[in-house]
């Protein structure tokens, strides 16, 4: 067996043991790992100490990286930064920062990119700097969401497109972008039912920057992603991850939702960095 795999829950996510990501992987090493990506939608990987070069090596095995909107505190660069630390001068941001209030939208439940008419094949975040406490991040299945409704109801959907906005996601939580924000990212229509084109198995895309159903009235659609956001979140379908420091973390945005908890940002530092793949067949 070329890789080690520890399930985390019944449904998906397993720990990857015995595999040193820093130093790089073979092919046959990285197919192990790549299939195990495929059916278990998020893998966790720990003492991955890396440095943004190694990860950007890694991530690009996957595919073509993303480049960040510029509302991100590492807007234009291969990195979203998620962290509480100022990037010039190290101190602390100020919980009143804009930038602060930015990353308030982590903490709904979401897949990455979905805003952007390019979505994410996956997202791969590595733990720099962890607080004592608090801090988690959850994820919750959108293909157990899919696989719990009869055919016919699975059918149904199958037929219909979604407006996304990351505008929409943020408004829900008093976030107001710039005029040059906003021009970048306009809203985008994608499938609600997505195929894994490895595996065959369908997932719902869904999430806080769902905005509604195309062609349908807006409160019926908005019924419908929450009647589903509500299949996806049930505990069962969910799994916390507690950071350590040096955690590298690979989730499927196609087929997962993930979600920021709280921590003490005034006392506490914290700082991830997170590069996203485009699924460039999407």
């Amino acid at each position: 067996m070329l890789i080690e795999l520890q399930p985390l829950t019944p449904v998906f996510a397993a720990e990857v043991n015995g595999v040193d990501l820093v130093s790089g992987l073979n092919d046959e090493l990285f197919a192990a790992i790549r299939r195990a990506f495929e059916e278990y939608s998020i893998l966790v990987f720990r003492d991955q100490p890396m440095d943004d070069d190694q990860q950007i090596a890694f991530s690009k095995r996957f595919g073509r990286l993303e480049t960040t909107v510029i509302s991100n505190p590492a807007g234009g660069t291969p990195f979203a930064r998620q962290s509480n630390i100022d990037i010039n001068t190290g101190e602390l941001i100020s919980p009143d920062d804009r930038r602060m209030a930015y990353q308030k939208g982590n903490m709904l439940w979401h897949a990455d990119s979905t805003f952007k008419e390019t979505a994410s094949l996956c997202s791969i975040l590595t733990a720099r700097e962890v607080p004592p406490e608090g801090g988690a991040t959850e994820f919750a299945s959108t293909r157990a969401a899919f696989e719990v409704l009869d055919g016919v109801r699975g059918a149904e959907i199958e037929k219909l497109i979604v407006e996304h906005s990351v505008l929409y996601s943020r408004s829900t939580i008093g976030f107001t972008f710039t005029e040059e924000e906003a021009a970048q990212t306009p809203p985008v229509a994608h499938p609600l039912v997505r195929t894994n084109p490895v595996t065959g198995r369908k997932s719902v895309m869904i999430g806080a920057h769902a905005s509604h159903i195309v062609g349908w009235p807006v409160d019926r659609g908005r019924a419908l992603l929450k009647e589903l956001l509500e299949l996806a979140t049930q505990p069962k379908h969910q799994y916390r991850h507690e950071w350590t420091t040096d955690d590298l973390v690979i989730w499927d945005n196609r087929a997962t939702l993930h979600r920021a908890t709280a921590y003490d940002t005034s006392r506490f530092r914290r700082l991830m960095q997170r590069t996203t793949v485009a699924d460039v067949a999407a």
